[in-house]
């Protein structure tokens, strides 16, 4: 029992403090990947071949860029931007500068969500705000994106948990939270107990995001 209570003395401020840093990496970069995916998502789906406003040299082009981006592994993505990241931050290390990477790689993930949940509107609604005479921004601001609300706050909950594995690799180049105390504590110094917590803290985040992402979901689901 002494013996837990000095492990626990040692080590709990650390982990809380990476605990913190997680959630602000994975929170901070959710939001500002979503500044720039759910306005890639709506361009892909409103220039489809059959959108409100066709044009399929710009929606072939602007999802070739979310593939070639999403085709790209995280760690790599990581290490390849790093002059960018410091451009941006002023440093390549901490929780701060892996929000960089971690926006990059999140924001062609929830373009493609948000595409694919804008698809899922029925044509008859669009349809019927089109013979209203409603713009194609009408259309999306007040059809598309409210139909779609409860599909689009559970492709969130999803991106959020992504992001917060993303997140976890950023320990590799001395990224902050969680990761990076599982990387440099337990497994550099094969502290087997650290990464243990480390990794168990890490489900404990996932599932409290994805219980308020489904519940979020429910409550704004209009059908229920």
């Amino acid at each position: 029992m002494d013996e837990f209570l000095t492990w626990l003395q040692t080590y709990s401020p650390m982990l809380a403090k990476g605990l913190l840093e997680t959630v602000y990496m994975t929170l901070m970069s959710t939001l500002l990947a979503y500044v720039i995916g759910l306005p890639v998502g709506v361009l892909l789906v409103v220039t489809e071949k059959d959108g409100l406003v066709p044009m399929p040299a710009l929606n072939k082009a602007v999802g070739f860029i979310v593939n070639i981006l999403r085709s790209v592994p995280f760690l790599i993505l990581l290490i390849a931007i790093i002059p960018f990241t410091r451009f941006v931050v002023g440093t390549t290390i901490g929780s701060t500068a892996t929000v960089v990477p971690l926006v990059i790689a999140a924001a062609p993930f929830i373009a493609r969500l948000v595409e694919g949940s804008l698809k899922e509107v029925d044509r008859g609604a669009i349809e019927a705000a089109t013979a209203m005479g409603a713009s194609p921004w009408q259309i999306v601001y007040k059809v598309l994106l409210p139909e779609s609300r409860p599909s689009l706050l559970l492709g969130a909950a999803i991106a959020v948990t992504t992001i917060l594995s993303y997140s976890a690799m950023a320990g590799i180049v001395g990224g902050g939270g969680l990761g990076d105390i599982a990387i440099r504590f337990g497994y550099y110094r094969y502290k087997t107990n650290v990464m243990l917590v480390t990794v168990a803290m890490l489900i404990i985040v996932v599932q409290v995001f994805q219980e308020i992402g489904t519940k979020v979901s429910k409550w704004g689901d209009k059908r229920l």
